[in-house]
């Protein structure tokens, strides 16, 4: 490809690659996003052949995570949360922790200081949203009460990790490996306390006046009976917000494009913004994980298989088996339990964001990186299989109940 025509080619590129190998994904009765990642691996610097440009992939990688987080703050419902709390919240927190610890450890085992195993530990304890909801989607179990349990859950381990995001720039000279001079103490809850502030009036600037004020424009804008320009005013909400969430507040992009996809959602024009939203926030979110999967060198698992093996361990067994005993403690079904543990043994879009900030901020080594990459990959992989085994293990036990409703 011409070398004028860096943005173009590395667009161009993934998209193309990110289809024919979605497509063959979806063939093989597999998640698109493995298609996606392995689009990245073909066009990234550890493949022979073309390789896209690598200094643009990560600012599109950044578009895709602003229109990821406007998507997951336009489909927050604090109502679908209360309805399922008294399982969900202390479930998702518990489970959190958890998968965290087992991170721990095995970094501890890698011969990592405890900064990298946090980092490490928290990316593993998250699930994709994406990679759940197309899973419920298929076997009509979102409107369940275990679907609704599941999709709560993995709506406090999103919050979660937007608050873990907030805060990792904060605590980075403290969670960092030793090799400087220790950071004091002061300095870092000084660091703390000054970057909640932030977020604390980016919060009430977005409740106070964002609240009122993007509603009203937008339907100004319906007003005007344009649906191009509507589609443009939801386009520039997240964007627009999102960079002056950073360039105001020093709040990061996710946390402003989250923000502004909650306020919008409580318009009464919530579903036309994600409906009109979702061809961009699709093809950059497809952008994003070719982005990731650029930044994956497939000779990991290979040369470090032990280590992939804990990793993928710790995603499929470790977190799934906290979460059954979780929800069997709260009353529920094994049959539930089951289902919310086969819907969490997966890691995704969270994960490679939390991965990306922490190998930027030098927490992460890039061994932690590869390792994260790589799990999620496999772990992907793997779901639609437990998930098959899950089905017919519903078949075999279609007459039990769940004790409690959701």
């Amino acid at each position: 490809m011409h070398h004028a025509t860096p943005l173009i080619s590395t667009i161009v590129g993934g998209l193309v690659l990110a289809f024919i190998l979605g497509a063959l994904a979806n063939r093989l009765k597999l998640p698109p996003l493995i298609g996606y990642l392995c689009a990245g691996i073909v066009v990234g610097p550890y493949t022979p052949g073309y390789t896209a440009d690598q200094a643009l992939a990560p600012e599109l990688a950044e578009l895709g995570v602003i229109l990821l987080m406007f998507g997951v703050g336009l489909h927050f419902s604090l109502k679908d949360l209360m309805a399922v709390k008294t399982i969900a919240i202390p479930g998702a927190v518990v489970q959190i922790a958890i998968a965290t610890v087992l991170g721990m450890g095995a970094a501890w085992g890698f011969g990592w200081e405890w900064g990298p195993g946090l980092v490490f530990g928290l990316a593993l304890s998250v699930a994709s949203t994406v990679v759940l909801l197309k899973a419920l989607q298929e076997r009509g179990l979102v409107e369940s009460p275990q679907g609704r349990i599941a999709v709560g859950w993995l709506i406090v381990e999103d919050l979660a990790m937007v608050l873990t995001l907030v805060l990792l720039p904060a605590l980075a000279g403290l969670l960092t490996p030793s090799g400087g001079a220790a950071p004091d103490s002061g300095e870092v809850v000084f660091a703390v306390f000054a970057t909640l502030g932030k977020v604390a009036a980016f919060v009430a600037v977005m409740l106070v006046i964002g609240r009122r004020f993007i509603p009203w424009m937008l339907e100004r804008i319906v007003w005007t009976g344009s649906r191009e320009l509507f589609r443009l005013a939801v386009l520039a909400t997240a964007l627009g917000v999102a960079f002056g969430a950073y360039s105001l507040f020093g709040v990061s992009f996710a946390l402003g494009a989250f923000f502004a996809g909650m306020v919008l959602a409580e318009s009464e024009f919530s579903h036309r913004a994600a409906e009109e939203s979702l061809p961009l926030r699709d093809a950059f979110a497809v952008l994003f994980f070719v982005s990731v999967g650029m930044l994956f060198n497939p000779m990991v698992l290979i040369s470090d298989p032990w280590g992939v093996l804990a990793t993928l361990f710790i995603i499929v067994v470790g977190k799934s088996l906290a979460a059954l005993c979780i929800v069997r403690v709260f009353g529920h079904s094994t049959r539930t339990g089951m289902t919310i543990a086969v819907s969490l043994a997966q890691i995704g879009e969270f994960s490679f964001i939390l991965a990306g900030l922490g190998v930027y901020l030098e927490i992460l080594p890039e061994r932690g990186h590869a390792l994260i990459l790589a799990g999620a990959l496999l772990s992907i992989v793997l779901n639609p299989l437990l998930f098959h085994l899950l089905d017919r293990y519903t078949a075999k036990h279609a007459g039990e109940g769940d004790p409690q409703p959701a």
